[in-house]
């Protein structure tokens, strides 16, 4: 999910700044928009990207949709781009409708990384090139199969509220569904796209929102969704936040612990030899001895503690006198600090293939995540907003807000106090539309949203075995954003078309 921990950082910041800075802070940039911007016309270009050969033209629209409530009353306004393919009639085209996470998370990331015509240039492992950003047309564009519209989420980009309301009704789970479905809904209809069919890309956090947006969109709009693609995902966050409480996570981040150890050479040789193999077993002992051991908590015995630290030892590439202090539940932070402090490094969450140096290596977490701060933020935030204004000719001195913890505190609902959960929601919706498939994108070194997280809500939906084959799980040896790395996005997009190509061929 891009990036709770980080918008807890920004919200952090936040609060240590005097009264005076934070007073200055709003004068220089307010919470809400000038009226005159969100009354702007949107900025009409064109443009080609050249993929497999052949030049594909298209038309780029970039600019604010007013979000109204039933009465009309503009509620908000929300930034959106979206391409076009004007070589064929858009009316039946496919469309696809793609916002990434947080939340408090724009849409360059999947715009600027993977999707849009445009993308950032990041090295063949997906790291940061010497500064400033720079972007090149993206030949793995889904434009040849699909038209794209970037949305980006209240708070996040330039969308902001309208004057005098209050950006509470729209940071939660219900309330950035309803005006992200209203959204959905204008652009259809002002742009005749009803006929169209219509897809769902989300990450990370985006994928909450897409899976609670299948229903959302057919009840209240009665709008029935062709595909939906999760990348990394994370419906059930009981499977992803660690507590005394739940246990859970220590078993489904395992093998994505073991996955990171491979990468960095610790782990035995029998393990690293064959990569897919270990993983297979290190599921079944996860799902089976180490779910059973800690089920019994304390009632574990002596001989049971001693098997499993030693077996998460083996797995993980931690010491067994580390593993045996956390009470053999080692949580993602602990990991990340621990598995290369004896080189004096700590490991990404986003992507463990990255490594940082902190000030303190005795201490308990990391400063900052490495695949984050030192990888993606730089060349994203630069780059896009080169790109709107100057190649795509929006004007605004907003700031545009790349990831924000602006949006916090996010109002979960009757998850409040518990764990959100929005996989019901995508079942009544493949249960309602037989039609409906979903495809699951997973990174082998995403320590946010591990894949067998991904693996075990899947197998938890109560879906009737005919439609469980409408889901699709594809694996990339990247991390949270596995389109970094330009072997996996190349496959990546591969796998997309297919499915689109299998979804609207049914």
């Amino acid at each position: 999910m891009i990036l709770r921990l980080l918008g807890l950082f920004i919200v952090m910041g936040m609060m240590c700044m005097s009264d005076a800075e934070a007073k200055d802070d709003k004068k220089t940039i307010p919470e809400k928009a000038p009226a005159q911007e969100f009354s702007q016309a949107p900025s009409i270009t064109k443009g080609t990207v050249t993929i497999k050969g052949k030049s594909i033209p298209y038309t780029a629209t970039t600019g604010f949709m007013n979000i109204t409530d039933d009465n009309g009353a503009v509620k908000a306004t929300m930034f959106y781009v979206a391409y076009v393919r004007s070589d064929i009639t858009s009316e039946k085209r496919p469309i696809t409708f793609a916002f990434n996470g947080g939340p408090g998370s724009s849409s360059v990331w999947l715009h600027m990384g993977a999707l849009g015509p445009k993308r950032v240039v990041l090295t063949d492992k997906g790291d940061m090139p010497k500064p400033p950003g720079n972007m090149v047309d993206n030949e793995y564009s889904w434009l040849e199969f699909t038209d794209l519209v970037f949305i980006d989420p209240v708070g996040t980009g330039y969308s902001r509220p309208a004057k005098d309301e209050k950006k509470e009704q729209f940071h939660g789970l219900d309330e950035d569904v309803t005006s992200v479905g209203t959204f959905i809904r204008l652009y259809t209809t002002q742009n005749k796209r009803w006929l169209s069919p219509k897809f769902l890309a989300g990450e990370s956090y985006g994928t909450t929102r897409a899976a609670y947006l299948s229903d959302h969109l057919a009840d209240r709009h009665g709008m029935y969704v062709n595909g939906i693609l999760l990348i990394s995902m994370v419906l059930d966050f009981q499977t992803l936040r660690f507590s005394p409480a739940n246990d859970l996570p220590c078993a489904l981040f395992l093998p994505t612990y073991a996955a990171t150890a491979m990468y960095h050479g610790k782990l035995d040789e029998s393990l690293r030899a064959n990569q897919d193999k270990s993983l297979e077993e290190i599921r079944s002992w996860a799902l089976n001895e180490y779910l059973v051991y800690l089920a019994k908590g304390h009632v574990a015995s002596t001989a049971e503690h001693t098997a499993v630290t030693e077996k998460l030892s083996r797995y993980t590439g931690l010491s067994k006198e580390f593993i045996a202090s956390t009470n053999n539940r080692p949580d993602i932070f602990r990991f990340t600090k621990e598995l290369l402090r004896d080189e004096g490094k700590t490991v990404g969450r986003l992507d463990s293939r990255f490594t940082g140096i902190d000030r303190d290596n005795a201490g308990e977490n990391f400063e900052y995540d490495p695949s984050y701060n030192a990888v993606i933020y730089a060349p994203f935030t630069s780059t896009v907003n080169h790109y709107l204004r100057s190649t795509l000719g929006f004007e605004s001195d907003l700031p545009y807000e790349i990831l924000t913890g602006k949006v916090q505190p996010w109002n979960w609902g009757s998850a409040e106090r518990g764990f959100p959960y929005v996989g019901e929601a995508l079942r009544k919706a493949m249960t309602k539309n037989k039609f409906l498939k979903v495809y699951v994108a997973n990174g082998w070194y995403d320590l946010a949203t591990p894949f067998f997280a991904a693996e075990y809500t899947m197998n938890h939906l109560p879906l009737e075995s005919s439609l469980r084959n409408n889901i699709s799980m594809k694996y990339y040896r990247s991390g949270h954003m596995m389109y970094i790395e330009k072997e996996s996005l190349k496959q990546f997009t591969k796998d997309v078309e297919q499915f689109y190509g299998n979804t609207l061929a049914d």
